[in-house]
C-alpha cells in the first residue's frame, strides 16, 4: 500500500510528528488569525460602503489599509503556521510573532484617524 505524501513537503518532510495537542493548538492559532483577517476585511468593506461624516478620501484610505492588512494577515498566518509546525517537528524553539506588533500599530493608527476625523 502506498503512503500518502503530506503537503507542504518542506513542513512535513522534516523531523518527527509532534504531540497531537501541540499540532492542534498550532492549527487553532492559525484559524484564529484567519478569523482576524476576515474581520479586518469586513471592516474595510464596511468602511468603503457606509457613509460617515469624515472626508471620503480618509474613509477610502482607511478601508484600503484594512483590506491590505487583511491580505497580509492571511498570508503571514499561513507562513507562521508552517514555520511553527516545522519547528515542532524538528524539536526547535517556536518562532517569534513579529506580525502582531504591525497589526496592533495599524489598528491603533486606524482608530486614531477615525477619532480625530470625528472630533
Amino acid at each position: 500500500m502506498r503512503e500518502r505524501t503530506r503537503r507542504p513537503r518542506w513542513v512535513y518532510g522534516e523531523g518527527d510528528d509532534p504531540d497531537y495537542s501541540a499540532s492542534l493548538a498550532n492549527e487553532r492559532t492559525f484559524l484564529a488569525w484567519v478569523r482576524t483577517a476576515l474581520a479586518l476585511l469586513a471592516g474595510g468593506v464596511a468602511l468603503d460602503v457606509v457613509q460617515l461624516s469624515i472626508p471620503s478620501g480618509v474613509q477610502r484610505a482607511i478601508a484600503l489599509a484594512l483590506v491590505v492588512l487583511a491580505l497580509v494577515a492571511a498570508a503571514v498566518t499561513w507562513l507562521r503556521w508552517a514555520v511553527a509546525e516545522r519547528s515542532m517537528r524538528r524539536g526547535e524553539s517556536l518562532p517569534p510573532l513579529g506580525f502582531g506588533l504591525l497589526l496592533v500599530l495599524v489598528v491603533v493608527a486606524v482608530c486614531a484617524v477615525l477619532i480625530l476625523s470625528w472630533a
